[in-house]
């Protein structure tokens, strides 16, 4: 029994340790966004200069000549994504040459038509565009679409006419005189990433729209259409929002957000193992596999980590541990009823399984409405957000379960079962609290808290970042520089200061009223490290983006509190829904009325946080309700206001240290990235640290309660 026991834990610890190995090559392959290893990010409206409405054709094509614009930089990893019906963003991460990256970008594409001594025919105002094609005998071509007749018949008349090797009409992407020649291409001459696109036999002129031939694949005649669009179309860039990034600042977000992160993983880990002995301990090491299969699927899909995505990994890490704390609850309430440990493990997984359950996937559905409201860095948050709550499905509830089933059938706790899962305190007396006793206290004064409280919001409003506001920010990494130069500095640079503060790690922060061009942000980047040899973060934001963020803010919140009434009403009752809405409404006030009552900026990855909060708090709430449920049933005959009295008291009661269990651990991962992490998810910790507070608050005294009220009206009814 010890010997096997024995057995069974090395090779667990055995596999952790090959399992933690695999971080290393991971780590190394796994792409770093902008905010973590520096930068630059642009966000495109794409418009056409005849005024005419874009259509998806222009969108791609636009996206198209973005693409072979950074390939000229020689950008490892870019992000190039369209966003809505007309925008494109381009993410740079480690770019150094920031001026350059943005020229190169906005450089105009062309198509020109040439002959073989790179002599001009013809520009791209003759033709249209081009589409895929097929040729008499089936095989792929591309269609040429003639614009200017006459001149097109003029120039292939003309070549039509030389010898054998010069009938050749060359067609060239973005040809630079003295760089570009077609008897150095020719070679190359249409292949993938060539600028010569196509060097064409020319046999007859021709007035209309023309087949180019050859041996083409589909995807190159595909190819080769998509770039002659790209050089003839008539779009114009416009910049409605930007971020630069330092790479040595980035770099030290990195390292500053890693350590703050393991430390925290540790933390919850030593919290969990003095919590429930051995269960907690094995719980808590198989967070490792948890990471690995998070950050692997995260890789697979092509994922690149950021700071949002950070904060949603250590978010996830508590979410995972709380299965673990509902399921360790429930095989403590079997140990103390008097039965064995091997039934009270088996009954404490079955009753725990419809909790973690529902919970996960009312986090779920915040997480997918964030992924399709948010814009990229809120995405890159839910990706990871979503990727976390199925590894907590996989990891967390199943393979932990196989793991510590495995350890009790050695029965080598059998004699002690309060070592595999402390159960037994002292007095091995369990909490009993009379919530419904506490119903005008609690209302009184949570009433109070929200007037007062919406009062002051209406009256002071809230700080907003440059996301709802509009404008540009400037983050400055500089030793030895105060409030007081910055703001002459910006004032010898020409630009109104709003906002400058003295932040930590030798950080100011500085808002402007304007939104900085290009010049701009090239000016104050150059000023700020030729003076001070600082590093500079600065973001623009336009009023048109800002309008947006506002209208998908409101959106995403109203849609995710829409999809949780829907599932809980579908899973419980009506009654459960509105009980669970007007709880969350609470939270999502508590933490406003603060940020606004203590000036806390607010910014796009504010609304990350409120959404999260909602769904952890109705995590926490439907565990409650869970229970609720569950004692509901038991109750034979016909149900009374002192039945549900007992209920919500019981159930409140049976679920109270979980609620703080799982509070605290999700609080502790938390707490350490504000204290040691990044000032980029700041809010969204201060936002989740102040939403864990009022989420366990309601589900402990509101939520239960308020569903007590509806029911015992349906009583009164009746």
């Amino acid at each position: 029994m010890k010997k096997s026991f024995i057995k069974r834990l090395l090779i667990f610890l055995m596999v952790i340790i090959i399992f933690s190995l695999l971080y290393i090559p991971l780590f190394k392959d796994t792409k770093f966004g902008l905010d973590l290893r520096g930068g630059f990010e642009v966000l495109y409206q794409v418009e056409r200069s005849d005024g005419k409405d874009i259509s998806k054709s222009d969108l791609n094509s636009t996206y198209d000549v973005l693409k072979r614009n950074v390939d000229s930089l020689g950008v490892t990893e870019p992000e190039i994504t369209i966003e809505g019906n007309d925008r494109i963003r381009v993410k740079l991460a480690g770019v150094t040459d920031i001026e350059g990256a943005r020229k190169a970008l906005s450089n105009v594409a062309n198509v020109s038509f040439r002959d073989v001594d790179d002599k001009l025919l013809m520009d791209a105002s003759v033709i249209s565009g081009a589409k895929l094609s097929y040729d008499e005998s089936g095989k792929p071509a591309i269609s040429l679409l003639v614009a200017d007749k006459e001149k097109f018949l003029d120039v292939t008349t003309e070549i039509s006419q030389r010898t054998n090797g010069e009938n050749l009409m060359v067609i060239w992407y973005n040809f630079t005189p003295g760089v570009n020649s077609f008897s150095k291409d020719q070679e190359t001459c249409g292949n993938e990433g060539s600028l010569c696109l196509s060097a064409a036999t020319v046999s007859q002129g021709f007035s209309s729209d023309v087949i180019i031939t050859g041996n083409f694949e589909k995807n190159q005649a595909e190819q080769l259409a998509t770039s002659i669009n790209a050089g003839s179309i008539s779009t114009k860039l416009t910049e409605i929002s930007s971020q630069n990034v330092d790479a040595s600042y980035g770099e030290g977000v990195l390292t500053q957000t890693f350590v703050s992160g393991l430390f925290g993983m540790i933390l919850v880990i030593i919290f969990m193992s003095i919590l429930y002995k051995f269960s907690g301990l094995i719980s808590g090491l198989n967070l490792f596999f948890y990471m690995l299969l998070v950050m692997g699927v995260f890789w697979l899909i092509g994922g690149v980590l950021t700071l949002p995505s950070i904060a949603a990994l250590i978010l996830g890490i508590g979410m995972a541990v709380d299965s673990c704390v509902i399921t360790n609850e429930r095989i403590k309430e079997e140990l103390r009823s008097g039965k064995n440990l091997a039934i009270s493990y088996e009954n404490g997984n079955k009753e725990s399984w419809s909790s973690i359950f529902d919970a996960n996937i009312t986090t779920l559905i915040v997480a997918i409405v964030l992924f399709i409201f948010g814009e990229s860095s809120v995405k890159g948050f839910a990706t990871m957000l979503i990727i976390t709550i199925f590894a907590t499905m996989f990891v967390m509830v199943f393979i932990n379960r196989i793991i510590l089933k495995k350890f009790v059938s050695t029965k080598y706790f059998d004699d002690k079962p309060n070592t595999f899962v402390k159960f037994k305190n002292k007095n091995n007396k369990i909490l009993k609290i009379n919530a419904t006793s506490l119903i005008k206290k609690c209302f009184i004064i949570t009433g109070i808290y929200l007037v007062i409280g919406l009062v002051f919001l209406v009256v002071n409003g809230f700080n907003l970042g440059i996301d709802f506001r509009a404008g540009t920010d400037v983050t400055i990494k500089a030793d030895d520089i105060s409030e007081n130069k910055v703001k002459k500095d910006f004032k010898e640079l020409g630009y109104e200061t709003v906002i400058v503060e003295k932040q930590e790690n030798d950080e100011t922060y500085v808002v402007l009223n304007s939104e900085l061009d290009e010049d701009g942000i090239n000016k104050v980047g150059n000023y700020f490290e030729d003076k001070y040899n600082a590093t500079t973060e600065i973001n623009v934001v336009t009023n048109l983006v800002k309008q947006d963020l506002i209208k998908n803010a409101i959106y995403s919140v109203l849609i995710a509190m829409v999809g949780i009434i829907i599932y809980i009403s579908f899973r419980f009752k009506f009654s459960y829904a509105i009980s669970s809405i007007i709880a969350l409404i609470h939270d999502v006030l508590f933490v406003m009325i603060l940020f606004s009552l203590f000036k806390i900026e607010v910014n796009v990855i504010f609304i990350a946080a409120i959404l999260t909060i909602v769904g952890y708090s109705i995590n926490n709430t439907i565990v409650v309700f869970d229970r609720i449920r569950e004692n509901k049933r038991k109750i034979k005959g016909k149900l009374t206001k002192e039945n549900l009295k007992n209920i919500v008291n019981d159930s409140i009661s049976g679920t109270f240290t979980r609620s703080i269990y799982t509070t605290l651990t999700t609080l502790i991962p938390v707490i350490c990235l504000i204290c040691f992490g990044a000032k980029g998810i700041y809010t969204f910790n201060i936002a989740m640290l102040f939403g864990l507070c009022a989420g366990a608050y309601s589900s402990i005294l509101l939520a239960g309660q308020i569903w007590y009220l509806i029911e015992s009206r349906k009583l009164n009814k009746k």
